[in-house]
C-alpha cells in the first residue's frame, strides 16, 4: 500500500513540474522572442509638408502668396496652403478668430513613372 502512495506521490510530483515548466516557459517567451510591433498601416492621408514657408505662386497667374507646400505621397499632387504671412501657420492679423487656409493646386508628380 505505501508503495502505491509513493507511486501516487511522485507521478504527482512528475506532473507538477511539467506543469510549472510549461508555465515559465510560456511566461518567458515575450522576453526572449517579443512579438514585433507594427503602426497603423493605412493612414488617413499620405502627406510631405515641405519645410518652411514658400511663394506661391497662383497657376492662372493671378498673383503670388506666401504659404505651405503639401504633397501627397498616395497621388502626387502638389497643394499650395496660404499662410498670408512668412509664419508657418495661417495668420491674418485683421480677423480675430483663428484663420483656416484653404489649398490650392500647385501641379503633380508622376510617381506611377518611378516604376518604369
Amino acid at each position: 500500500m505505501r508503495e502505491v502512495l509513493v507511486r501516487k506521490d511522485a507521478l504527482t510530483n512528475v506532473l507538477l513540474l511539467v506543469i510549472a515548466m510549461a508555465l515559465v516557459a510560456n511566461a518567458a517567451r515575450p522576453y526572449v522572442s517579443p512579438p514585433p510591433v507594427a503602426a497603423e498601416s493605412a493612414a488617413a492621408h499620405a502627406l510631405y509638408i515641405e519645410p518652411g514657408v514658400q511663394n506661391l505662386r497662383y497657376p492662372d497667374g493671378t498673383g503670388q502668396v506666401y504659404g505651405k507646400v503639401v504633397v501627397d505621397l498616395r497621388t502626387g499632387k502638389i497643394w499650395g496652403f496660404p499662410t498670408g504671412t512668412v509664419d508657418p501657420y495661417p495668420s491674418y492679423p485683421l480677423d480675430s478668430k483663428p484663420a483656416v487656409s484653404r489649398p490650392f493646386a500647385l501641379g503633380r508628380y508622376a510617381l506611377e513613372d518611378l516604376d518604369k
